[in-house]
Formats: structure tokens, C-alpha cells, sequence
């Protein structure tokens, strides 16, 4: 299950990706359980974060963010080329309040 976010929302996520930079890749590997656990991390830690596919991946940002975002019940912000951004609110210590 995914995370729905309305237009407003992904609009405000959208503007906060564009100063950050990219935490996470997704490598000829793909994306493995390994890489579902340091999501998991991120997302608990920052809520928001920007990912990208490397050239020798198996599949693209499009599918790596529609596949992680499923497995950790996150949303997609935005998937612009071989970048993707997504959110989930942390269990712990929420910090970014969506309008």
C-alpha cells in the first residue's frame, strides 16, 4: 500500500527536494533488501528524501520509486530523469507539517 499525498502537498515536498541533494542509489543491483533497510532509515530520520538510479541499474527511477515506495508504504514527490524523491512521516519525531 502506498501513501497518498493531494496536489498541494506534493507541491510544497517538491520545492523542499530542489535544494537538497541525493541520499540514496539504486545500483546495478537494483533494489535489494539491503537498500529497503537504509530507506527505511532515511525515511524515519529526514521523511523526505532524493534518490537516483545509476546507468547500470536493471530498472528506471520511475520503477525503483514506484517499487520502494510500495515496499515501505512511502509517497512518490516527484521523478524528474534518473532522480526521484519520495516521503513517508517519521514514527518518531515528525518535522516537515504538510499544508
Amino acid at each position: 500500500m502506498m501513501l497518498e499525498l493531494t496536489s498541494k502537498q506534493r507541491a510544497q515536498l517538491r520545492s523542499m527536494c530542489n535544494t537538497m541533494s541525493v541520499v540514496l542509489f539504486v545500483g546495478k543491483d537494483g533494489i535489494t533488501d539491503g537498500t529497503i533497510k537504509e530507506v527505511e532509515d532515511l525515511l524515519e530520520a529526514r521523511e523526505l528524501i532524493k534518490c537516483t538510479v545509476q546507468r547500470g541499474a536493471p530498472m528506471s527511477a520511475r520503477e525503483a520509486c514506484q517499487e520502494i515506495c510500495e515496499r515501505v508504504n512511502a509517497a512518490p514527490v516527484q521523478c524528474i530523469g534518473n532522480k526521484f524523491s519520495i516521503y513517508r512521516e517519521s514514527h518518531e519525531n515528525p518535522t516537515i507539517i504538510l499544508l
